[in-house]
């Protein structure tokens, strides 16, 4: 059975006609026949061209990316799909180096490599976000938010990743990371795109707070004592001003100093607490790989 047998290719629309047609023939052109357009709802013939090219059009109810392909991963029946925007700035030819390193992982992200066609305050916000998962998930992705990438259909189909809009990409590789931490990536090629773009800035911070949310719920001991940190900063600078009136004035504050020295030592335990729960975390994600790598060898 050849891969354009396997492989499904997703695509969520929304207005979008001057990049799907050839998207879809680039698709086509490598082989793949599989394709679904899941449309929400576009005014400008989006959904028609698709349909000329021969794709499978599902029309979206509701509207956003994250319930796009929510939608569109209930009518995939290969082992494998592959979600690209329709918007032209990704080259499918990709996926083949994708496809090659698949069998190891659950996800291959394509890493837009080529970076000029992002503005710099999006490749800026994109650096923050990517870190942000690192450290909360224990990863080393170098970019979360690609909109190409190959996913084992099994492992997602079906899953209600709770999450609207464009956090669709940090929700799938938490609930990954969070379990198989099978992620790996590729180099891909990144054009300019063809169309307005639908990305906002207040949707990098909506991201983010996602983010931080979705650490919330896989890992919430990190994130309350990560929260509790942060009485480290009030406690510093109320014992700083004790100490310099001290010096200055030889005038000694001692509620405030017992008041910045609990602050203190709360924020500074719960620094130490969620090192340690996100170290252990990670050993978390350490044995459950190679307790399923043991499986896959069974």
């Amino acid at each position: 059975m050849g891969l354009e047998e396997v492989v499904t290719f997703l695509i969520p629309t929304l207005n979008e006609r001057n990049g799907i047609g050839q998207v879809i023939d680039e698709i086509k052109s490598l082989g793949f026949n599989k394709i679904i357009v899941v449309d929400g709802n576009s005014t400008d013939g989006t959904a028609e061209i698709a349909k000329e090219k021969g794709a499978k059009v599902i029309y979206q109810q509701g509207k956003g990316k994250a319930l796009a392909i929510m939608t569109g991963l209930k009518h995939v029946d290969t082992p494998y799909v592959v979600v690209i925007d329709g918007d032209y700035t990704y080259n499918p030819a990709d996926v083949i180096k994708a496809l090659k390193i698949m069998e190891d992982y659950d996800e291959v992200i394509v890493v837009r490599g080529n970076r000029k066609n992002i503005p710099l305050l999006n490749r800026f916000g994109n650096w923050v976000i990517t870190k942000t998962f690192n450290l909360l998930f224990g990863t080393k992705l170098k970019d979360v938010l690609s909109g190409f990438y190959v996913l084992r259909t099994n492992e997602v189909k079906g899953v209600n990743f709770e999450v609207k809009g464009f956090s669709i990409e940090v929700a799938i590789s938490a609930y990954l990371a969070s379990h198989s931490k099978r992620i790996g990536e590729v180099i891909g090629d990144y054009r300019a795109r063809k169309g307005e773009s639908k990305l906002k800035k207040i949707h990098g911070l909506k991201i983010l707070f996602d983010t931080i949310l979705l650490a919330a719920k896989f890992n919430p001991v990190f994130l309350i004592f990560v929260v509790g940190s942060v009485l480290l900063l009030p406690g510093f600078a109320i014992l700083s001003y004790v100490a310099l009136d001290y010096l200055a004035f030889h005038i000694f504050h001692f509620v405030l100093a017992f008041i910045g020295f609990s602050l203190f030592n709360v924020g500074l335990i719960s620094l130490l607490l969620s090192v340690l729960a996100l170290y252990l975390k990670r050993m978390e994600y350490r044995l459950n790989e190679k307790i399923g790598g043991l499986k896959r060898d069974v």
